[in-house]
């Protein structure tokens, strides 16, 4: 396998732009015909690839006639980057003919696996930061990236425990990665906090330890509280709820670090009316705005 010692070049001519510097939201059935009927003023719509591996049927409809109007990021979550098989390629080639169809501006995947011998797990699970994990990780990335024909954003997860056989720290691990594949970074700043919070760590720290240079987009979400056995607080990171004040927070001291950034809101249980999410998504710009005005206004203007 091959193992890099500098950043990759990575040909970024399958996408037509970059995402607006903007706030977004997830695109859902729900709001297909509304979206279409008032024409919102939004930074861009991101989709869940895997809904949409399918040659035809109504859900193309609604996005083809989107896409004509908004841009695009395309979120995958079934590649199981992390596991120790191969990659699916089928499942890889189905994910390139979607972005040839559609030219997102941005395609994303997670650092997590969900297939074990030929068995598909409705899950993100989490890896061991070791230097085996590291190579096959990165092998995988090298080659999506290379069917794909683009770079790839790579999200931190959302996790519940850690592996006492973890020779890396989560940043260090992520930063290896991006410095290896040459991958940029989806940071999402609800995944920062659930983990955080689970493993007793400081949020602000990880977040500023991570390869901040290689962000292309930003996830915002809601999370569940719970408690774990010990009657510690256990966050889940659940995607059914607005974002937590805390959350907030922790997004515009990443926007003072990362500058302005593409802002998504991820809600994707319990889906709310419009008016909700659209509330949300301009909760974002107004943060947005208040670190990185400039920037923000130049987006919002052009």
């Amino acid at each position: 396998m091959r193992v890099q010692t500098s950043p990759r070049s990575i040909d970024h001519t399958a996408a037509a732009d970059e995402l607006p510097r903007r706030a977004g939201v997830g695109l859902k059935p729900e709001h297909f015909t509304g979206i279409l009927a008032r024409a919102p003023d939004l930074g861009f719509f991101e989709v869940h690839a895997e809904n949409y591996l399918v040659a035809g049927g109504p859900f193309h409809h609604y996005l083809g006639r989107i896409r004509e109007r908004h841009a695009l990021s395309v979120h995958g979550v079934g590649l199981s980057i992390g596991a120790e098989g191969p990659l699916d390629r089928a499942h890889l080639d189905a994910l390139a003919a979607l972005l040839a169809r559609y030219r997102p501006q941005q395609f994303s995947e997670h650092l997590a696996w969900s297939t074990h011998a030929g068995t598909f797990l409705n899950d993100l699970l989490p890896l061991p930061y070791t230097g085996a994990t590291l190579r096959r990780v990165c092998t995988h990335i090298d080659e999506v990236q290379d069917r794909l024909g683009r770079r790839m954003l790579l999200e931190n997860p959302a996790t519940y425990l850690e592996f006492s056989e973890s020779t890396y720290g989560e940043p260090e691990f992520i930063t290896e990665v991006v410095r290896r594949t040459g991958c940029g970074l989806l940071l999402d700043v609800n995944n920062v906090f659930v983990s955080c919070t689970n493993h007793g760590h400081d949020p602000y720290a990880c977040l500023a330890a991570l390869p901040l240079d290689a962000v292309g987009e930003i996830h915002l979400a809601g999370h569940a509280c719970e408690h774990d056995a010990a009657g510690d607080p256990l966050l889940i990171d659940s995607h059914d709820r607005a974002v937590a004040d805390a959350v907030w927070t922790l997004y515009a001291q990443a926007l003072e670090l990362t500058g302005a950034q593409p802002t998504l809101i991820e809600w994707d249980g319990n889906v709310p009316p419009w008016t909700t999410l659209l509330a949300e998504a301009r909760r974002a710009e107004a943060v947005l705005r208040a670190v990185a005005p400039t920037a923000w206004h130049e987006e919002h203007v052009a």
